[in-house]
Order: structure tokens, then C-alpha cells, then sequence
């Protein structure tokens, strides 16, 4: 077996930001500060509000469900609030913020008063990080997170659902989901029978997914796996626009010295803030 420390890690944020474009994956995933030889990393108000809803929300699934609402998940919000609070979330105004944090509150209440599996039985994958061999023979290891996996006892399997706390719906052509049937039928024992994006902004529904096909999943996630490696084997990392993109040139900033230090995150990553107020309300990173 290749040795796990030399491998390609690739995930679904890794291999969305290499799609998207080269460049933009090598700042965030690859580049180091010469003078810290920490990462580097853009935090806006959009991603702040999903990183919050998803501790919250994800914390759950490790408590019996009899005990999961015993206490106010709204309380548990307003803690995890202050670890993005102010210009740690990409917040330049108060106003923002209070926009910010109570779209969080409203999904919470959302979750609270509409429980649905969040209040069934679950399956939590004993890894810190799930993770496996995508390929041995190319040394590419695909990780990553499920925000739940419920479990069906009818049919001893699980239904993978994400939590969605943006404002627009998933691409159909997105590679989560595939990225996710990986991960479930490599890094615990359950079938996967079910696939469900649940968008807390505006619904108090499921919307449930096409499981997709394992074989064409381990197929298109290894292609582009591939790409990645090779462009990281060779450091060839061009801006898909040729010259600079929407989603490269936020990044570009923090080395344009354009972007505002805020601190360290828990992976010690350097944190920046875009100095342009506007910036405020881009969407970010879909979560």
C-alpha cells in the first residue's frame, strides 16, 4: 500500500475549487506564505453563516436522538456564533452581521420546529475525517465530511443528506453527491438507499436526489483526481479565464497585500477579510 503521507488528497471542496479553476485550487490548497509557511484563507459572511449551521446541526448526530433537542439548539448557535463574530466571519458592519446571524437563527428555528430525520436514528462514520485509497495504484486518497447519514431501519441502509445554507440550488451536474456514495460505501458498513439536500434557508422539506451510480461516480471522481494530480506533479496552475477570474482574484488579493489579516484558524491557517465593503455580500462557497 502507497504511503498516505505522500499520497494526492482530494475532496469535494478541493476538486470544485480545481474545476472551477487551477489557480484558485493552488492558493487555496497547495500555496504556503513564505513568511508564516502557513495556508492561506479568504473567510466572507456567507461562509461564516454555513460554517455556524453546520456545527450546530452536525453536533447532533452523536447524541441519542431522545436527547438531541434537551437543550435549545438556539443557544448552541449563539456559542458557536462567537467563534465568527465581527471581522473572524468577514463581517465589516454590524448591520451585516445581524443580516448574517439571524438568516442562522431562522434556519435553526427551521430545523426546530421541523425536525424531520434530524430527530431519527443516524449513523456517525467512526473516522475523524472519512477517508480512503480512490486508487492505490495512482496514490490519490478521496476524504471528506457527510453531514448526516440516517439511518433506515426497514432497510438496514442510510440516507445521506447535506445541509445547504445558501441561497441558490446545487448544479445538477455537481460532484457531491458522487463524492458521497464514494465515501459512505468505503467508510462504514451501510448501503446507501437515499440522497436528500436539505435547503434551510427556504424549505421545511427534503429535497430528495437521484442516488447516483457507483461505477460512474468512482469513474468521473478518479478523472478529474487524476487532473489534479498531475497539474500538482508538474505545478501547472492556470486561471481558467487565462488572466484572472472571479474565483481566483479574491485570492489573489490576500498576495496583492489588498486583504486584511484577522487571525489564525483552528488548522492554523493565515485568515484574511476582502477589504471592499461590497464584498460583504458575495454567496461564497456554496455549503
Amino acid at each position: 500500500m502507497p504511503d498516505k503521507y505522500t499520497a494526492t488528497w482530494v475532496s469535494h471542496s478541493s476538486i470544485s475549487d480545481f474545476l472551477r479553476c487551477p489557480r484558485a485550487y493552488y492558493l487555496k490548497n497547495v500555496y504556503r506564505d513564505p513568511k508564516t509557511n502557513h495556508k492561506i484563507k479568504l473567510v466572507s459572511p456567507a461562509l461564516a453563516l454555513g460554517s455556524a449551521v453546520h456545527e450546530v446541526l452536525e453536533s447532533l448526530s452523536v447524541l441519542p436522538k431522545h436527547s438531541r433537542f434537551s437543550d435549545s439548539l438556539m443557544d448552541k448557535f449563539e456559542k458557536v456564533w462567537g467563534k465568527v463574530t465581527g471581522k473572524k466571519g468577514g463581517f465589516t458592519s454590524p448591520e451585516t452581521e445581524y443580516k448574517y446571524k439571524t438568516r442562522g437563527q431562522d434556519m435553526i428555528r427551521r430545523v426546530m420546529n421541523n425536525p424531520g430525520p434530524i430527530s431519527g436514528l443516524a449513523v456517525k462514520i467512526q473516522m475523524d475525517l472519512p477517508q480512503f485509497w480512490l486508487s492505490e495504484e495512482d496514490s490519490i486518497i478521496l476524504c471528506g465530511k457527510i453531514d448526516w447519514l440516517e439511518y433506515l431501519p426497514d432497510t438496514d441502509s442510510v440516507h445521506i443528506i447535506d445541509f445547504k445554507t445558501g441561497k441558490s440550488e446545487e448544479d445538477g451536474e455537481s460532484l457531491q453527491l458522487p463524492i458521497y456514495r464514494l465515501l459512505v460505501q468505503n467508510c462504514q458498513k451501510r448501503q446507501a438507499s437515499r440522497a436528500s439536500y436539505w435547503y434551510l434557508d427556504s424549505s421545511d422539506q427534503l429535497s430528495p436526489k437521484e442516488l447516483p451510480d457507483l461505477e460512474t461516480s468512482h469513474k468521473r471522481i478518479l478523472d478529474v483526481a487524476r487532473q489534479v494530480k498531475l497539474a500538482r506533479q508538474l505545478e501547472r496552475y492556470k486561471c481558467a479565464a487565462g488572466d484572472g477570474c472571479s474565483t481566483c482574484a479574491p485570492m489573489e488579493a490576500i498576495l496583492d497585500k489588498k486583504a486584511e489579516f484577522v487571525g489564525n484558524d483552528e488548522y492554523n491557517a493565515d485568515v484574511y477579510i476582502l477589504n471592499r465593503k461590497e464584498e460583504e455580500n458575495r454567496e461564497g462557497l456554496v455549503l
